[in-house]
């Protein structure tokens, strides 16, 4: 963080997804509980160091822009939707959300499915990590639409 860009103290927890299979629906949900080094309690994705994924909904605006059109955000399909703080260059530090931390291991890169969603999606997710970020959960706990998000430190 530089002088001119000052990051601010604190955003929010706006949605949650919990993707049931592979390919499968992104269903949202009120909260989810977060089970350490696993992944979220009914996602498909469990284990490893992409058991949680994060977008921004400041990035997100920033692509449909580029694209000229809205789009639902579950079409990212990532687990999280936050608001008010800054994920790109985040890979190694400690997101606090809610009672829930988790460690970002790196940037998520746009794949095929982005544009099978719409058009053009994939490269309008490319630059700046728009795409997001994915992540290990390091503590159990209940993540809640709303929650008070932070970085560690």
């Amino acid at each position: 963080m530089t002088e001119s860009r000052k990051e601010p103290a604190e955003g929010r927890l706006e949605r949650i997804w919990i993707k049931r299979a592979r390919r499968g629906p992104m269903d949202a949900v009120p909260e989810a509980r977060a089970a350490a080094r696993r992944g979220l309690v009914g996602s498909a994705d469990q284990g490893g160091r992409r058991q949680v994924t994060v977008i921004s909904a400041e990035a997100w605006r920033d692509a449909e822009e580029e694209l000229g059109s809205a789009v639902e955000p579950s079409a990212r399909r990532a687990n999280l939707l936050v608001t008010g703080l800054d994920l790109e260059g985040s890979r190694g530090r400690t997101l606090v959300l809610g009672e829930v931390r988790l460690r970002v291991w790196g940037e998520t890169v746009p794949c095929e499915r982005m544009d099978e969603a719409r058009a053009g999606l994939r490269r309008a997710l490319s630059p700046s990590w728009r795409g997001g970020v994915y992540g290990e959960l390091l503590n159990d706990g209940v993540l809640r639409v709303g929650d008070v998000i932070t970085w560690e430190g």
